[in-house]
């Protein structure tokens, strides 16, 4: 691993996500999550402040080390109902059918296959489980689509493996999950990086 992947990247992503625009996102969506959750891509922890007491235990799934050991201060707050893991979305290490929610925020932008970890997420989930997600990716718009393309390459060395330009809602439902609840649109910022999938889908 590169010294800027594995040094620099992790506090880049944690200075960036600590924005308060994200933290109105999670505040509308990571509260719903219920019972035994799994947090796909956990990053710094920044989600953890956000859950109630109907959690059981939140099980944080990162690849990062750096990531995973900024993530244990946060973690506290949950007084012993956070088990920190280091790992792969893509090789979950759950048994079936073990978890009730599976909350992702800015996360599937940058797993490397993205389907892979979507159907081990569907895998780990409970029947009737619930996804949570809060994503950026592809626009609607033709004009913005171009640019996310052609930005994409580039971005994806600078940014963690970034993609800007995945469809979020069809890959969430082609792996195997129905889409309930969904709202898009842009957050602040430039077009090709803020066009934002927040929503609910159901295990089926």
């Amino acid at each position: 691993m590169s010294f800027y992947k594995e040094r620099i990247l992790p506090h880049l992503v944690h200075l960036s996500m600590r924005q308060e625009t994200f933290a109105v996102y999670r505040g509308r969506v990571v509260p719903a999550a219920r019972g035994r959750v799994l947090e796909v891509g956990i990053g710094s922890g920044l989600n953890l402040g956000f859950y109630g007491e109907q959690v059981k235990q939140v099980i944080g799934l990162e690849p990062s080390a750096k990531l995973l050991s900024m993530a244990r201060e946060a973690a506290d707050g949950l007084r012993g109902r956070a088990e920190l893991v280091e790992g792969s979305a893509e090789a979950i290490p759950l048994d079936d059918e073990s978890i009730n929610t599976v909350v992702t925020t800015w996360t599937l932008c940058s797993i490397p296959d993205v389907a892979r970890a979507l159907a081990e997420m569907r895998r780990v989930l409970r029947r009737h489980g619930t996804l949570l997600f809060v994503e950026h990716g592809r626009s609607p718009d033709p004009g913005v689509q171009r640019w996310q393309d052609r930005l994409t390459p580039l971005w994806k060395h600078i940014g963690g493996g970034c993609h800007l330009n995945r469809p979020v809602r069809e890959l969430i439902e082609q792996a195997g999950f129905r889409v309930e609840r969904i709202d898009t649109g842009y957050m602040k910022g430039p077009k090709p990086m803020t066009f934002m999938y927040e929503g609910a889908a159901r295990r089926v």
